[in-house]
């Protein structure tokens, strides 16, 4: 077993990814040492893992804490995690069986066995195995135990908005972050949280720059991804990241259900009686006005409480003429969630007071916001 030469941002051995970022904040490569195996055995999803990049493919850059985005090249070294990846618009990828040679299946940080790809898509970065990371008792290093301590679910928990989607790449993140900047202009204290997906930064940052006062992700409980995750799990998700929110003492909460509703792991979550029971309003962003139309139908029939059907199929006047004169759910442009009276209406409740702010300022901050939109 050779020793990892760290410092303290792992950085003199290696860029650490997204998903690993948790290695830095618990002091490893600082207060605690860092080592390498190539142990045998079947590397199980989360586990850390020391890769050396010997081709540049379709990932070109590796996604770090903050948004930070650094470009790779043949010969680096980087801190990446294990797990699966299911993406219609890029790859499907597994976790491999053994510690041989594999792919960066995304930028955040996944190490994988991709095994299908979309047309559009270049050959994945490949990748080589310089070990497993070790603790200092020779354990392997997972992102589960990396995770935030489980809390109970509140007895009393905020007012919680679903967006879910008829696909990746439906508009699903915008009408979150949008959503998100209305509610906090309107005077609410908003958590964000992405439940499902594979761990990238490009998300939790957009929430926290729309105006979020919390936010997190699968990865912070302890899941690099959540594909071929049981439904338990996924369920489970769902209810610590409400929680965490809640213990944040956030009034409303926005989480994003990645993919589309035909994606098993999203299928399910939405069929299962703890997300009626947690989730007071969704909406749905959809790609075209055939999806919107279909995926309302859908939601209804499931007996989810649809408010708003939003997203990609918004960008497009006509698109959207299609689905309203199609489907009896209003359909609200992504960026028009960003004003607070329309987030407010989403919501169903009345605008707080916010003793913080005069009239006037709310006023303000009301103009700003149509005027960015």
């Amino acid at each position: 077993m050779d020793v990892l030469p760290v410092n303290a941002a792992l950085g003199a051995a290696a860029k650490v990814s997204y998903v690993a970022r948790g290695l830095i904040d618990a002091g490893f490569g600082t207060t605690r040492p860092v080592a390498v195996s190539m142990r045998p055995g079947r590397p199980r999803p989360g586990d850390f893992v020391l890769c050396e990049v010997t081709a540049i493919g379709q990932h070109k850059v590796l996604g770090q804490r903050d948004g930070v985005r650094n470009t790779l090249f043949p010969g680096d070294r980087i801190v990446v995690a294990y797990g699966g990846r299911y993406a219609p618009d890029q790859f499907e990828a597994e976790v491999p069986g053994d510690l041989g040679p594999c792919h960066l299946a995304a930028a955040g940080g996944i190490a994988a066995h991709v095994v299908s790809k979309h047309a559009k898509m270049a050959p994945p970065t490949a990748l080589e195995p310089l070990g497993l990371l070790v603790d200092e008792a020779g354990d392997v290093l997972n992102l589960r135990s990396l995770a935030r301590p489980a809390i109970a679910f509140p007895t009393t928990r905020p007012t919680v908005l679903a967006v879910v989607g008829s696909s990746m790449n439906a508009g699903k993140t915008t009408a979150v972050a949008s959503l998100v900047r209305g509610l906090a202009l309107a005077g609410h204290r908003v958590g964000a949280a992405k439940i499902t997906g594979t761990g990238a930064p490009g998300d939790p940052t957009l929430m926290a720059a729309a105006g979020a006062a919390h936010v997190l992700d699968f990865t912070d409980l302890g899941h690099p991804s959540t594909y071929q995750l049981a439904s338990w799990e996924v369920v489970s998700l769902l209810e610590q990241a409400i929680a965490q929110l809640a213990a944040e003492r956030v009034d409303v909460a926005v989480l994003e259900i990645a993919d589309g509703i035909l994606q098993q792991e999203t299928a399910a979550l939405l069929e299962t009686p703890r997300f009626h029971a947690c989730v007071d309003r969704v909406l749905f962003a959809a790609a075209d006005a055939m999806s919107a139309v279909a995926g309302a139908r859908t939601l209804k029939q499931l007996g989810l409480p649809i408010v708003a059907l939003t997203g990609l199929v918004t960008a497009a006047p006509l698109a959207m003429g299609e689905a309203a004169r199609a489907s009896d759910v209003p359909v609200v442009p992504s960026h028009d969630l960003a004003l607070p009276q329309v987030a407010t209406r989403i919501l169903g409740a009345p605008t707080p007071v916010d003793p913080a702010r005069t009239p006037t300022e709310l006023a303000a901050l009301a103009g700003a916001a149509e005027a960015a939109a």
